[in-house]
């Protein structure tokens, strides 16, 4: 069962769990990237691993702007 892991103005985190991965979506970029295995886990402790006094959507939107960087692709509708 999928579902939404972090949500806010500027990005969404959808976890697919039977996969080991996550999709992060950038809303005003209209791009995502998915990543999956070792990369997802290497995510999820860089989030974790802001201060508690840190965590704020700002800093992880920021951590999430690195990570999308060259690699998100275009979100497309057909």
């Amino acid at each position: 069962m999928i579902s939404i892991v972090y949500n806010s103005r500027q990005y969404a985190i959808v976890a697919y769990p039977g996969y080991e991965a996550l999709e992060l979506v950038d809303k005003a970029g209209s791009r995502s990237l998915f990543v999956q295995g070792a990369v997802a886990g290497e995510l999820r402790r860089a989030i974790e691993s802001l201060p508690d006094e840190q965590r704020c959507a700002e800093s992880v939107d920021a951590l999430l702007d690195e990570y999308c960087a060259g690699a998100a692709r275009p979100i497309v509708l057909h």
